[in-house]
């Protein structure tokens, strides 16, 4: 059977990666506290000069663009890993419900990426497991689909909130207003935590067991 083509590169690209927007979305949290802090002494009627404003402005706008980009990067790198990750799978086993271009395309088809991503993650960790059992070959008994439904409630839900915050901040101009909108970015920094960890044990945990596959001899007619 043709070899597995390599991954553990692209699988420590978007763990490292995913570790940058870890660290970003922390420092978002802490930045739209002091934010919440600013306009709550305004609500309260202290008066707070334009320098202050202008720095926390400045900042928000620097932590908002770095935050952009690490995102953008960090999914590019993670679908390269994912898609990589199924194509291999097709060399060992056949009747895969997708495609390989499916791993990649999914993310971008409206209501599609709600679900079919992760229909493609979990027949990656469900048929990888079954191959590995089924030729007897051993691999790290804590390797289950377990953390995948956790991990894909917590995308869907920081994708929701990400997008509310994006249309209401745009809009937002009272004080009100930005204290709504400040407040939910904090929400989606919290949730984009743990997601983060969980992303990485995703990542991680899958890439463990992949060369393993490379032990299987029998043909895909076979199993």
């Amino acid at each position: 059977m043709e070899a597995l083509k390599p991954n553990k590169q692209r699988a420590n690209n978007a763990v490292t990666l995913i570790w940058i927007v870890l660290a970003i979305e922390i420092i978002s949290l802490f930045s739209g506290y002091l934010q919440y802090e600013l306009l709550q002494s305004v609500t309260d009627g202290a008066e707070i000069t334009n320098d202050a404003a202008n720095a926390n402005d400045t900042r928000e706008q620097i932590i908002g663009i770095l935050s952009m980009i690490a995102m953008i990067i960090s999914g590019v790198s993670f679908i390269q890993w994912f898609r990589r990750a199924y194509y291999n799978l097709h060399l060992k086993a056949d009747n895969l419900s997708y495609s390989e271009g499916w791993a990649a395309g999914s993310w971008f088809v409206p209501i599609l990426c709600l679900f079919r991503p992760y229909q493609i993650m979990k027949e990656l960790y469900i048929v990888t497991l079954e191959l590995l059992t089924k030729n007897n070959i051993s691999f790290n008994q804590k390797f289950s689909t377990n953390s995948l439904g956790l991990w894909w409630t917590l995308w869907i839900i920081a994708n929701f909130i990400g997008q509310f915050v994006f249309r209401y901040s745009m809009k937002a101009e009272t004080i009100e207003e930005l204290t709504v909108a400040t407040i939910a970015s904090m929400i989606s920094n919290i949730v984009g935590i743990p997601l983060a960890f969980l992303a990485i044990k995703v990542i991680k945990d899958y890439s463990r067991v992949e060369p393993l596959l490379n032990e299987i001899k029998v043909t895909k007619d076979q199993l």
